[in-house]
């Protein structure tokens, strides 16, 4: 049995081999069945189907191809796709709708409101004071389109007088404003015209001065800076009259430092510094003008805070002392200032204000009008080096104490630091 037994892979196995049946098979068949062969079904291949529609012609589509057969095209007549067809739309789709672009200035800040077009103004002035000559025009334009009735100009008063005294720095850019202002916004209505209007909003805030001097520290810090800005009102605020100033102001003034001084308190005392230094020298001349000795007043009270030990501390005692020197030299003037050619250290008090100030070796300073300053002068010179001349290759300053010599070490290292610049300098 084992040596009939074939062990080669697939032996004894034999797969139908496609193809035509054999004579035999055909025999068999015909006895197990009705007589009648059948052929296999792994016969020889079917022939191809015919397509089940034409191919297109050459000049049609396949309406063309069935119309040419007398038949209906699959296609014709099933599909509803035309280019007359409306344009498709999803659920909840709006279309979109351009609106056309109209340059219309007017609606420009239709959505803004008048303190909130002033507050960027006064903020962009704020930021940038040196462009108030260029951008005051434009701003006095754009308020005559907005302020049209009393009340949007009362409204505007109150806007510029809360910005000036309450921005820091602010009081200078704030009273050149108001001077264009009551000089070219068109309306004035009969309640008063923008200058009366903020003259009388400044006075009601000079009626509380007797108040407001003793008041607590947030109410004085307030007041203070009104003081300050009728101060720049005072200078930059232009009517008519030989003075160009309003001489209510002027008066304003005087009782404002008055009861300033009243209450000797330091934030009192230097804001009453403050505003004197402003403008004394204005105020000193309109009262002389006037034929007033108002300015002698004010002095001898300021001398008297400033010789009190008891009413103010040491730094603002120093600041009254300031302010005395100050208006004794005339407010830092010259009355009559000598020409270049005369002008001599005896009649001239800024001969010697541009020189240069020295130190001795106890670092006490002396300038030219020191009487020692020849000698002193010359010793700074014998003892330290100088040099007039300047290096052209490196523009450093060539400087040697011959006398002395330089420290051997300090030499070598020199030499060693000049040879190794010029190796540098040819590479």
């Amino acid at each position: 049995m084992t040596d009939s037994f074939d062990r080669t892979p697939g032996a004894g196995r034999s797969r139908p081999k496609l193809g035509s049946p054999s004579p035999e098979d055909l025999g068999r068949l015909a006895e197990a069945g009705d007589g009648s062969a059948k052929p296999s079904t792994f016969s020889q291949h079917e022939p191809l189907r015919q397509p089940k529609t034409s191919l297109p012609l050459a000049d049609g589509g396949v309406g063309s191809a069935a119309e040419s057969r007398g038949t209906q095209s699959p296609l014709q007549g099933s599909s509803i796709l035309s280019i007359d067809a409306p344009e498709f739309y999803p659920f909840g789709y709006t279309e979109y709708q351009e609106v056309p672009y109209e340059d219309n200035s007017e609606g420009y800040y239709q959505d803004v409101t008048l303190a909130e077009l002033v507050q960027d103004m006064l903020s962009h002035l704020n930021a940038s004071p040196g462009s108030f000559e260029l951008e005051v025009e434009g701003i006095a334009a754009t308020l005559n389109e907005w302020v049209t009735t009393e009340e949007t100009l009362q409204e505007l008063v109150e806007l510029i007088y809360t910005q000036s005294t309450s921005i820091p720095n602010f009081a200078y850019t704030g009273a050149r404003l108001c001077n264009y202002l009551s000089q070219h916004l068109a309306i004035s209505p009969a309640s008063g015209n923008f200058r009366q209007l903020l003259l009388r909003r400044c006075h009601t805030e000079y009626e509380q001065r007797n108040d407001a001097v003793k008041g607590d520290e947030v109410t004085q810090k307030s007041f203070h800076s009104y003081v300050l800005f009728l101060g720049e009102l005072y200078l930059n605020l232009e009517i008519r009259g030989p003075t160009k100033r309003a001489t209510i102001l002027l008066e304003a003034l005087k009782n404002l430092i008055d009861a300033l001084l009243s209450n000797p308190v330091d934030g009192n005392i230097i804001c009453a510094v403050k505003l004197l230094k402003l403008t004394g020298s204005v105020l000193e001349d309109d009262w002389k003008l006037n034929g007033k000795t108002e300015m002698d007043a004010v002095v001898a009270k300021i001398r008297n805070i400033q010789l009190d030990s008891t009413c103010s501390s040491r730094d603002v005692k120093a600041m009254l002392l300031n302010l005395l020197e100050l208006r004794s030299s005339d407010w830092g003037r010259v009355v009559s200032g000598a020409s270049a050619v005369e002008a001599t250290p005896d009649n001239d008090p800024n001969y010697f204000m541009n020189e240069p100030t020295f130190y001795t070796d106890d670092g006490v300073p002396f300038t030219a009008a020191d009487p020692e300053y020849s000698e002193k002068y010359q010793e700074i010179v014998d003892r330290e080096c100088y040099c007039p001349d300047f290096s052209e290759e490196n523009g450093t300053e060539e400087c040697y104490e011959e006398e002395d010599g330089m420290d051997p070490e300090i030499e070598e290292a020199y030499e060693k630091f000049c040879l190794e610049s010029e190796r540098k300098r040819r590479q």
